[in-house]
């Protein structure tokens, strides 16, 4: 009996690149694929004209999706300069464990 060799996780790779390792994209698109169809249909309910609401559509999308990917990665880049300054302090915290340096800091910050 032959075993099914494993179906590795199939990703999408856009210039050598795999999107699905790239933060934010992957709720930005979803983001601004939800938003262009919502406001293309109101629109359309609005307005009765297909060719209007596709575009409307189509721009909330692409503005949608840009704008979400800017605040995501504005985010994200916060949060991981946050964390290496907390790793950072973490390593010298270790270093100067026990010596007269960190004394010198405990006093200083107290």
């Amino acid at each position: 009996m032959a075993e099914e060799p494993e179906d590795p996780k199939k990703s999408f790779v856009i210039f050598g690149r795999d999107v699905a390792q790239i933060p934010c994209f992957r709720n930005s698109f979803l983001y601004g694929i939800g938003g262009g169809i919502g406001i293309g249909v109101l629109t359309f309910l609005g307005t009765s004209r297909p060719h209007l609401s596709t575009h409307v559509g189509f721009g909330s999308f692409f503005c949608g999706t840009i704008v979400y990917w800017m605040s995501c990665r504005y985010q994200w880049s916060a949060r991981r300069f946050e964390q290496q300054q907390l790793r950072e302090a973490m390593r010298r915290q270790a270093l100067y464990e026990g010596t007269d340096v960190e004394k010198a800091l405990d006093l200083k910050s107290a």
